[in-house]
């Protein structure tokens, strides 16, 4: 699969059980081939281009605790009323902040324990989150205890500037019984070129609430595989929410597995591609138990060369009846060089359920940007405010409000061809 030798492994710190786990998993992942463009999971995408040879494998921790660049406070200021900040830089974790009143109502943050780590993937996903499992550097852990209710977000930020280096950044989130939790993960990089391969293990035990944001303002030069993976159990309710808007390549799978009966899962993103990006998202809203719901919306832009690629199944099990479960994916396409790929699918085991799908690719409405025009606002007004107003219905279902401006504002730059690969802008 890729240069895995027993010196990659052993060149990370942490405790014995961590090291024997990614020994394990590097035994693994070198018995397996990387998928190919031939698989159904992988139509589309760009996967042959990927030479992992290409990026460093992690190392040992730095001696000395790395700096953060000022310009990450873009993204933090937002957030400034939050319960925990975890940091990471190119994997490995440089800041760890609790609140006093979370820290009382009994949220942990940092590193993962043993037996945190496969709670809900037990089983790889793909080839790059079992390429995760050996080469994690600090996996981390967010956990909520029974009946607590943390009102301010988590936020774990990964900032990544080593050129030709890869990353496993791992997460695992826990929201025990009848506990509420919001969590913000956000991927930020310099302009270099790196693979970065993130796994998220989301829990949501009964009668729990949990959010999830992710946000993905990678470098141009960047390559991202993703993996989403939530369960979902009885009566708990789960929002998993994505905003992507840089790398070269960027793919995000979600895996939602509701698991316990009346569970509910939405998922909601959006993304906006130009140049030459492409941004690719697979998703499974997986009805293991009756009476489970399901929402999802997915709404993306493309403009110059861009693609995006959306590919979602809907999965009722035999046990699963009285499910209910919606998918929807809407595209814009920008420019007539830009494409979007939109598939949705259904695979139903139980008659008693109510189950639909819907997707749209094309150019902004003529109806409405004649509306607009007819009143005097200028072309390309018009198309901003309509793209604007098109993100709405996403932005306004994000499990953080603190951070809707400055999704917005990811937007605006795109729309106005200010987006700035080389970083974050202070």
């Amino acid at each position: 699969m890729t240069t895995l030798t027993p010196v990659d492994v052993s060149a990370l710190d942490g405790p014995e059980w961590l090291r024997l786990r990614r020994e394990a998993a590097a035994r693994r992942a070198a018995e397996t081939p990387l998928p190919s463009v031939g698989e159904e999971i992988w139509r589309y995408s760009r996967i042959d281009e990927l030479d992992l040879d290409r990026f460093q494998a992690p190392s040992s921790r730095p001696e000395a605790p790395p700096g953060l660049p000022g310009g990450l406070s873009r993204w933090l200021e937002p957030v400034a009323d939050r319960a925990a900040l975890l940091v990471t830089v190119n994997g490995h974790l440089a800041r760890r902040e609790l609140a006093a009143d979370a820290a009382a109502a009994g949220l942990v943050v940092g590193a993962a324990p043993e037996g945190a780590l496969g709670s809900v993937m037990a089983e790889p996903t793909d080839a790059f989150a079992q390429l995760n499992d050996a080469l994690m550097a600090d996996p981390l852990l967010v956990a909520v205890p029974e009946r607590a209710t943390i009102t301010a977000p988590v936020v774990v930020l990964h900032w990544f500037d080593a050129e030709a280096a890869a990353a496993y950044p791992r997460l695992v989130v826990r929201a025990e019984a009848a506990s509420s939790l919001t969590v913000v993960e956000i991927f930020v990089s310099s302009d270099v070129g790196g693979f970065v391969a993130p796994v998220v293990e989301l829990a949501a035990e009964r009668d729990a609430r949990l959010g999830y944001l992710n946000v993905q303002r990678l470098g141009r030069r960047v390559w991202q595989v993703a993996s989403q993976v939530a369960a979902v159990g009885t009566q708990a309710h789960l929002v998993s929410s994505t905003a992507a808007f840089g790398g070269e390549y960027a793919r995000v799978r979600t895996d939602c597995r509701l698991v316990g009966r009346g569970a509910h899962g939405d998922l909601v993103s959006l993304y906006y591609g130009d140049g030459d990006q492409m941004l690719d998202f697979r998703t499974f809203q997986d009805h293991q138990a009756p009476d489970t719901t399901s929402d999802l919306l997915f709404k993306g832009v493309v403009a110059d060369r861009s693609h995006s690629v959306y590919s979602g199944l809907i999965r009722v099990e035999r046990e699963a009846r009285g499910t209910n479960a919606f998918q929807t994916n809407r595209n814009i396409k920008l420019g007539e060089h830009a494409w979007a790929e939109s598939v949705p699918n259904l695979e139903i085991e139980n008659n008693d359920v109510k189950c639909s799908h819907a997707s749209t690719v094309g150019p902004i409405d003529a109806e409405q940007r004649f509306y607009l025009e007819s009143r005097g606002v200028p072309p390309e007004v018009a198309d901003r405010l309509i793209v604007n107003g098109f993100f709405d219905e996403v932005i306004e279902r994000l499990p953080v409000t603190a951070l809707a401006p400055l999704v917005r504002s990811e937007v605006t730059a795109k729309l106005s061809g200010l987006d700035n690969p080389g970083g974050p802008a202070a």
